[in-house]
C-alpha cells in the first residue's frame, strides 16, 4: 500500500490489515474473468471487504472489548471466505490449485486475527479456533467429479 503523504491511519500499520487488502485484490483478480459464478462472487467480495473494514474499525476502538468484537467479526468473515472458494471449486469454476493461494492467505489472516484477539482479550482468547477442525488444514479438498452429479 502506498503512503500518500504523512497521513497514515493506525490500522494501515497492522500486518493483518495489509494482508486483508492483498486478499481482496487477489479475490478480485481471480474472479475478474470468471463466468457464471453468480452469488458466490458477490458474497466473497462482501466477506473479503468485511475483513478489512472490521479490522480498521476495531483498531480504532479504545476499549479492548470493543476492539475484540470487531476483530472477531473480521475473523468470522475470513472463515466465511474459505468455503466461498470451496464452492467455486465444487461448481467447477476453479480447481483446487487455483484457489490454494487464497486459502493460504486466509489462513494467515485468521492466525493474525487470533493473535490480535488474544492480545486484546481479558480471557486471552480462550476458545478461539482457526476454523480448521481439529488442527487439520483443509486447503486441498477433493470434490466429486462432474460424472457423479
Amino acid at each position: 500500500m502506498e503512503n500518500h503523504g504523512s497521513t497514515v491511519f493506525n490500522h494501515e500499520r497492522l500486518e493483518v490489515y495489509r494482508a486483508a487488502i492483498l486478499f481482496i485484490a487477489w479475490v478480485l483478480d481471480l474472479l475478474a474473468d470468471a463466468e457464471k459464478v453468480g452469488d458466490v462472487k458477490v458474497q466473497l467480495d462482501r466477506a473479503a471487504t468485511s475483513i478489512a473494514l472490521n479490522i480498521a474499525e476495531g483498531n480504532g476502538k479504545y476499549a479492548a472489548k470493543d476492539r475484540c468484537r470487531f476483530f472477531d467479526i473480521a475473523h468470522g468473515s475470513a472463515l466465511e471466505c474459505a468455503p466461498g472458494l470451496d464452492v467455486l471449486v465444487a461448481k467447477g469454476r476453479f480447481t483446487d490449485a487455483e484457489i490454494r493461494e487464497g486459502k493460504q492467505r486466509l489462513l494467515r489472516i485468521v492466525r493474525l486475527l487470533i493473535g490480535l484477539i488474544k492480545s486484546n482479550s481479558v480471557n486471552g482468547g480462550v476458545g478461539l479456533r482457526l476454523g480448521l477442525g481439529r488442527g487439520r488444514e483443509v486447503i486441498g479438498l477433493k470434490f466429486p467429479s462432474r460424472s457423479y452429479r
